[in-house]
This record gives C-alpha cells, sequence and structure tokens, in this order.
C-alpha cells in the first residue's frame, strides 16, 4: 500500500460504474467503483515536447494540453483570479503583474506590472463588492490596491505596508463593507486585519503553519484559514523548518499536519483548529455557509466541513481512480451558484473534476466527470454560466521575442481558460479527453500487479519483475540544455549555433553518448533548481512549488524547507522501504564550514597537494537522506571543484569493491557545469564545464573498470535546463544512459524524461512508482538490449585546463569588463541567488563570443528575498555510516 493512499484511507470514492476510454481503436476500461481492467492504451508518439499539433500541446511530462473552451495565453504564471461584481472583467494574479481579461469578449486588456520591489505572491486576490477596487498580496510585505482611472484602465492607488519585513502574503479576504481586509501572512503564520481606509494593520491574529486561504462568514463574525503547514510542532515531535518555523514530519521529513483556523473577528482570537487533509489550500463556502469546502493538495482531496459544528463532515477523493497513487494536486475551488456542484482544480491532471456535492447527511458526494485545462490549473471561479480557470504553467516554456532563435526553460507562457459549464452529455465527452490526455491510462498499466516466472530483463514490464541489473548509479547535474553541450553532433537533432559548451569543452559526455545512446528527445521537468530537484528525486513538485515563482520569498533552496516537498516518498524513501541499499553523494547537501577557508583555486590547489588542510562538513536537513550521506562528499558549493568530489566518491567505491558489496542506488550529485559566470574569483565557464565532464568520465572509468560493471546501469542528467538555449524547447536537456546492456553507437529519439529515469530505475529495482507522472512515463527500454557488452569505458582527458582562470576587471573592456563586474558582483553562495537573465548573457558571451547575436530576451531573477534566509542545518557525522 501507498504510503500516500493511506493518508487518505477513510475517502469515499465516487461510485462510477465505469468510464470507456478510447484513441483510434486501443481501449482501456476503468471501473472507479474498485475494480479495474486495463486492455491497453495508447503510445505517446514520437513527437517533441511543445511542437505546436492540430491535437494539442505535449509539455515535458509527457502529456497533452487540449483546454476546454475559450483560452488566453500571455507570459508568467497565473495563480489567481477574481470576477467584478458585474461578471463583465476577469482579474487575473499573474507571477509578473496583474492582468485584466475582458471576460465576455474574452480579451486581455491591460496588464499592469506590479509596484517596483513587488512581485505576486503564490495566492491572495480579492475585489470588492462595488467593483471601485481589487486587492493584490504582494510577495514580500505588502497589500496592493488597484483603482480604474476612469478611462477604461486600472492604476495601483497604494502599497499597503503589511509589517517591517518580509511576510509573504497570501489569501485576501473583503469585508463586505469594504472597510477591511484580511490577509494571510505566510511567514508570520497570522491573519492580518488591515484598516483600509487608513491603509495600515490594526492587528495580527495568530493561525497555524503558513495562512494559505482566507475566506470569511456571510455575516463577517468568522474567518476561515487554511493553514497550509497545519498545526504547530509540540515537544518532542519529529520538525523541520519552513521559513523559520517547525513544521510536523514524518520519518520521511514530509510534513503530516493540515489545518484550519476558525477565527472570532469579533473578539480577535482563534475559535479553535481543525485537522484536514496535507497542504489545505483554497478555500470555498457553500452558498448557504453550511459547509466550507477546502482543497488538499497533498492529499489529492476534499475536506467538508461542517460550520455549525466545525467537524469534517465528508472527505472527498478527486483522483482520477482509486488505485492511483499521490498526484492529482487538489488545489483550488469554486461553487456552483446552486451549490450543487463544485470545480475542483487538480494541478497534476491538468483537470478540473466535476463533482456532484452531496444534499443530505450521510450521502456521499460523486466525482462526475473532468473538464481537460491548460497545464497545471491553479485557480478556478465562476460567472454561474461558465468556469474560469487560471493554468500555472498553461502551455509551457514557450514565450519568446521575434527575434529569439532558441527557448529557454524561463520562458514560461501561462493561460487563463473559460468554459461554458458542461451538461452530463457534454461533460462524458470532456472526461474522456481530459483522462486520455492526462495519461491516466499509461499509469493505471504501470500499476499492474508482477508476473512470476520471469526470466531477468535490463528493464522489467511490471514492478517487482526479475532484472538484470542490481545497481543504479543516478548522477544529478547542473542547468544545462541538450543544444548547449550535445548540439555538435550531427547524427542527433542539434543545433550547432546554440551549441557553448562542445566535444572540446566535454569530451566525456561526447564520447559516452556516441559509445553508447544519444537521447536527442529527453526533457527536464522543471525550470530551475528548488522545483528541479523535487522533479529529479520525488517525481513531483507540491503546488507551493508550482505557485511560489514570485520571488521565492518563504525561500528558494531545495532540500530544507519542509512545505515544497510533494505528497509522496523521496526515489530513496522508496529504496529502503523495499529492501533495497542506498547511498548519496552530496544531493540536498549544503557542504560548507571550510576549515580553513578559502576559493575555488585554494581548494584545486589543496587537492593538488593532496595536503589534506582544507576540510568540510556535508550538512543535510532530512533526517533519513543524512543517514546514508557520505560524509566526506561535498554538496552544492561552486568553491567545491567536481574533481573534490568525484575522489570522494572513489575513495569510497574503491571501499566497496574491496568489501565486494556495493549498494544497489546511489545518488552522485556534481553542480560544477553551473559555472559562476566570469567573476576573477572562479575559473572559466568553459573550465568549470570541463572539470565536470571529467568528473563524470572518471565515475564511469571506475564503475565500468570495476567487478559490479556487469550489473550496473548508471544514468546521468540535469536537475534543470535553465542556464541555456534550445532549438527544440527550453526543457529539452541531455542525459546519459551508460551499462553493459546499454545499447552501443544508438541514436535514441523516443521521448523521455527525468520521470522516465526515475520510472526505469523504479522498475530496475523492483520498486512501486512514487507519483502518479512517474507511473504514466515511459520507460527506457529504447536505451537497453538483452544482451551485455562489457566492454569498459576509458575517460577522455580534459582538453580545457580546469583552472583556466577568468581574466582580471582590469584588463578588460567594454562588455567583457561590465560581465566580469556583474560576475564579481553575483552571490554564488546558494543556487540561481542571482539574476538568471544576466548570468545566462555572460555565459553566451563567454562561450560564443562577443559577436554572436543573443538567441532571446526574457527576466528571470528568482533571488529577492533571500538574503534573509539562514540555513540551519545538521551536519552529517562520520558514524552516521
Amino acid at each position: 500500500m501507498y504510503r500516500q493512499c493511506m493518508r487518505t484511507r477513510g475517502c469515499r470514492i465516487a461510485p462510477w460504474t465505469g468510464l470507456l476510454l478510447a484513441l483510434g481503436g486501443i481501449v482501456c476500461v476503468l471501473t472507479l467503483s474498485g475494480q479495474r481492467t486495463v486492455q491497453a492504451a495508447y503510445p505517446l508518439r514520437q513527437q517533441h515536447v511543445g511542437a505546436d499539433q492540430r491535437d494539442g500541446i505535449i509539455v515535458p511530462t509527457g502529456q497533452r494540453i487540449r483546454p476546454a473552451g475559450q483560452t488566453l495565453a500571455f507570459a508568467g504564471r497565473p495563480v489567481d483570479l477574481g470576477l467584478s461584481p458585474d461578471r463583465h472583467t476577469l482579474f487575473v494574479k499573474n507571477t509578473e503583474s496583474l492582468k485584466v481579461l475582458d471576460a465576455v469578449r474574452w480579451q486581455l486588456i491591460q496588464s499592469l506590472a506590479y509596484p517596483k520591489g513587488e512581485t505576486g505572491s503564490m495566492h491572495g486576490l480579492a475585489v470588492r463588492k462595488d467593483g471601485a477596487a481589487v486587492y493584490v498580496a504582494g510577495s514580500q510585505k505588502h497589500l496592493l490596491e488597484a483603482r480604474a482611472n476612469g478611462q477604461g484602465h486600472w492604476q495601483w492607488a497604494r502599497e499597503i505596508p503589511l509589517s517591517a519585513s518580509t511576510v509573504n502574503p497570501s489569501g485576501v479576504a473583503l469585508a463586505a463593507d469594504g472597510r477591511t481586509a484580511y490577509v494571510g501572512l505566510s511567514i508570520d503564520n497570522a491573519l492580518a486585519i488591515v484598516d483600509l481606509g487608513a491603509g495600515r494593520v490594526t492587528a495580527q491574529i495568530p493561525t497555524g503553519i503558513c495562512p494559505f486561504d482566507v475566506m470569511l462568514s456571510a455575516d463577517g463574525r468568522t474567518a476561515y484559514v487554511s493553514n497550509f503547514g497545519g498545526r504547530r510542532a509540540r515537544a518532542g515531535e519529529h520538525a523541520e523548518p519552513s521559513a523559520g518555523t517547525p513544521v510536523v514530519v514524518d520519518d520521511s521529513s514530509l510534513a503530516i499536519s493540515g489545518t484550519i483556523t476558525r477565527i472570532d473577528l469579533k473578539a480577535y482570537r482563534s475559535a479553535g483548529e481543525l485537522s484536514v487533509g496535507l497542504h489545505p489550500s483554497d478555500l470555498e463556502l457553500s452558498p448557504d455557509g453550511a459547509r466550507l469546502f477546502v482543497a488538499n493538495a497533498n492529499s489529492d482531496s476534499v475536506s467538508v466541513i461542517d460550520t455549525a459544528t466545525f467537524r469534517v463532515c465528508e472527505t472527498i477523493s478527486v483522483r482520477p481512480d482509486p488505485h492511483l497513487p499521490f498526484g492529482s494536486i487538489t488545489n483550488a475551488l469554486a461553487v456552483s451558484k446552486d451549490g450543487r456542484r463544485l470545480f475542483v482544480a487538480n494541478g497534476g491532471n491538468n483537470a478540473v473534476a466535476v463533482v456532484k456535492l452531496s444534499a443530505k447527511a450521510g450521502e456521499a458526494s460523486v466525482v462526475s466527470g473532468f473538464i481537460p485545462t491548460g497545464w497545471f490549473p491553479g485557480g478556478v471561479c465562476t460567472d454561474g454560466v461558465n468556469l474560469f480557470i487560471a493554468n500555472v504553467k498553461g502551455e509551457g516554456s514557450r514565450e519568446r521575442t521575434p527575434r529569439a532563435s532558441g527557448w529557454n526553460s524561463h520562458g514560461v507562457r501561462g493561460s487563463v481558460s473559460k468554459v461554458a459549464i458542461p451538461d452530463d452529455a457534454q461533460l462524458v465527452a470532456l472526461t474522456k479527453r481530459a483522462l486520455i490526455d492526462a495519461r491516466v491510462p499509461q499509469t493505471l498499466l504501470a500499476l499492474e500487479k508482477v508476473q512470476s516466472g520471469l526470466q531477468p530483463v535490463p528493464v522489467p514490464r511490471h514492478p517487482g519483475e526479475p532484472s538484470t541489473i542490481e545497481h543504479v548509479v543516478y548522477v544529478i547535474k547542473e542547468n544545462r540544455t541538450y543544444d548547449q553541450v550535445l548540439g555538435d553532433l550531427s547524427q542527433g537533432n542539434g543545433a550547432e549555433n546554440l551549441c557553448t559548451y562542445g566535444r572540446q569543452v566535454t569530451p566525456n559526455h561526447h564520447a559516452l553518448a556516441e559509445e553508447f545512446v544519444l537521447l536527442d528527445n529527453y526533457y527536464c521537468n522543471g525550470v530551475v533548481s528548488a522545483d528541479g530537484h523535487q522533479w529529479a528525486t520525488q517525481g513531483a513538485v507540491s503546488d507551493y512549488q508550482e505557485k511560489a515563482f514570485g520571488g521565492h520569498p518563504r525561500g528558494y533552496l531545495f532540500g530544507i524547507d519542509a512545505l515544497t516537498y510533494a505528497g509522496c516518498n523521496f526515489i530513496w524513501d522508496s529504496v529502503l522501504l523495499h529492501g533495497r541499499s542506498f547511498r548519496n553523494y552530496g544531493e540536498f547537501d549544503w557542504a560548507a564550514g571550510f576549515t580553513p577557508g578559502g576559493n575555488w583555486f585554494d581548494v584545486y590547489r589543496d587537492f593538488q597537494s593532496k595536503s589534506g588542510k582544507i576540510t568540510f562538513k556535508a550538512l543535510v536537513q532530512l533526517e533519513t537522506l543524512r543517514k546514508y550521506t557520505c560524509p566526506t562528499y561535498p554538496g552544492w558549493n561552486l568553491s567545491i571543484p567536481d574533481a573534490v568530489r568525484i575522489e570522494a566518491f572513489l575513495r569510497e567505491f574503491k571501499e566497496y569493491e574491496r568489501n565486494g558489496e556495493w549498494p544497489n542506488f546511489v545518488i552522485v550529485y556534481l553542480p560544477q557545469d553551473h559555472t559562476a559566470g566570469t567573476s576573477p574569483a572562479f575559473p572559466t565557464p568553459r573550465a568549470l564545464v570541463a572539470d565536470n565532464d571529467l568528473a563524470v568520465g572518471r565515475l564511469v572509468e571506475a564503475v565500468s573498470h570495476s567487478r559490479f560493471w556487469p550489473q550496473t546501469a548508471i544514468f546521468v542528467n540535469e536537475d534543470d535546463p535553465q542556464n541555456g538555449w534550445d532549438h527544440v524547447d527550453g526543457h529539452r536537456s541531455l542525459c546519459l544512459v551508460v551499462s553493459p546492456y546499454a545499447k552501443r553507437h544508438a541514436v535514441v529519439s523516443q521521448f523521455y524524461n527525468q520521470l522516465s529515469v526515475l520510472h526505469t530505475l523504479e522498475r530496475i529495482l523492483g520498486l512501486p512508482s512514487v507519483a502518479q507522472l512517474t507511473a504514466q512515463a515511459p520507460t527506457m527500454e529504447a536505451c537497453f538490449t538483452a544482451t551485455p557488452v562489457l566492454t569498459p569505458y576509458t575517460a577522455r582527458p580534459n582538453v580545457i585546463p580546469l583552472d583556466e582562470r577568468n581574466k582580471q576587471v582590469a584588463t578588460l573592456q567594454g562588455v567583457a569588463r561590465q560581465h566580469a563586474l556583474t560576475s564579481e558582483a553575483m552571490d554564488f553562495s546558494q543556487p540561481d541567488r542571482i539574476n538568471e537573465d544576466s548570468l545566462n548573457r555572460i555565459l553566451w558571451y563567454a562561450g560564443m563570443g562577443s559577436d554572436a547575436p543573443y538567441p532571446a530576451e526574457f527576466a528571470g531573477a528568482h533571488g529577492r528575498g533571500l538574503k534573509a534566509l539562514k540555513l540551519k542545518l545538521t551536519p552529517v557525522k562520520d558514524d552516521d555510516d
């Protein structure tokens, strides 16, 4: 039984008699009342991500996007929306602007950029009942007020301060008279009472952890607040931090509490806290006020609260099938005007579930169908006739200027859909489309039972069937696209004009791609390190991750915020729970505490001399991961060469070979291909990439010459592709598959992504899929053969000197000088704590020359609000082994 299924045990599943899905004569029968029979499922077409097709757009998850109704797309991530009282205007909270849409003519009227210093937080928009003002929660410390200027346009009227420090406001509710606003302060764990006339906070009322949404009762006497992080930790409980607050977690460091706080607005105090599902987010009241609906993003469910008794009276599972693991990510709600139906945004399924609500106590609400949306619906409202849906990722990374010759992952093109509320017959057709496009049949196929008596194969068809491979090495690197590294390989679908780090810089990547498998249709699921490492290790991200791109003020880094994790196991938890062994080298580790301190060149000289004077400690927050982490292997720290990292790995590997025992699953983090611009304190970008390339080559060489090689597979990929360009899609990246069972001298153009790697290694190690999107991802059989070739690999020496230093600023002029000054001012102590647009320009000109025209213009800053972030991690001790 999956942990995530157990968390929603007791939910009432919609008693559907069955659903027939057909596409091109291939049929899958889903019997959602408890029995299921999967006869077949259509295969993913061999096409590239993002390519416009008459039948939709394929996004990096492999899902097809064919939203119902009418769609408007634009740059950015829309996370919340609201209608004007006359229902003629739709306001959309985007990450970088407030979008104003004509809801009748369905056209964009205005994009109102946020005031300087603010972006949009992950939730929070309210329209005054008279339509005279709109209030938006900024990402830092202001409630932003917009008013019409009398000429058909809106402008910012005020920035109302909520605090002197960053509080990351979220949900916003307005009193009926328009005089008071109630705003959740996610970092301060409080509800702010704002006097809109005076423009100031008059009181703060404590809530649970990370208040997300606020809903007022009709009489204005009560406020309900959804607490994304649940209740406060009690003495002795296992807790890990989120934005400075301890969050109650389980043994795998996943948050295990979600609550609703009821607040007495007359007495200005809490009137109780009620446990609901995990990551409670959006709230809606029934028209009569008798029921409060709560979207539980990390439980794939909706909690129904009886407001009279303040008790949960029903829990509605909205997964397309009860057998599915976590991954629907239920995060936004709207109630029909008659109170009979609930519309539920399932971010992971790219669909809105339509729920027929129970008419009386004791009856069960029923999921009656699904409406297809854009990529990751994250906001829903209705005018009684239409649904308006904010699709956070919309059409994927497809936004660029006309001058662009390539795509970048930061170019997100979100969308908003307008869909006429379907009748029963229309809903049947929409449901069929929604579940096919969400790849639900493929997910169910992946959950079929193991067959006995089978001979071992490299990649078994079902979890638990035997594999010829016993050891999997999973290498995670940083931030490169396919074209940036392998675009010069003529046998693949590359663009040499975008190849910054070609064969001379990366001889081992090229040799491995040529000697084994060249994958030219492979994609990362994430866009930055914060979500990229989540995708790479969990196969899913939370709605928190998808919506927090307005500066990430609560914290950006991966592996240190308990509320960023999705509601499923990390891959290492699954490995350990199923009796397999594991070792971590650097993932989710923040190497710090140099003794003595030094820059990259000091560390490299110490490494070359073998003096051992410079040492460091591994710092890992996740307790389970910490126990299995090599204490002498440093994780993220760009002042440490990958040459040092791989030497630490090889020392332990030699011990394993002497003992004849080696873990079944090994993660190796090699981050130096991130580079550090042209700062004189670091080697050149190409030298850091060459350092990374040599480390990969040495790892493969060592393993392939060892006793473990006949039963080993090595997967090498990036966490995200953000610091480069690609002519196919900004998510396309590189992946290497190396094994005696890997094909030799093969080009594989089938669609694969990071989830494919996770799904493949799950099959190899006999594990069930940790999440829906992982289960539906195509496994990588096309990369393997049944007949092993045991010829080992010999690492290619570096051509670029690893210590090739960036030039001193005083020796430079023009653009090169400016880039060096900009790089020198950048903070590389943590990932992406800089302006990505600036770094990408620096890397482009450093690698391609000042005469090469820059491919595109975009903004990608993700460093706002990070300076206040303090890491409090636990060092890895030698005796943790």
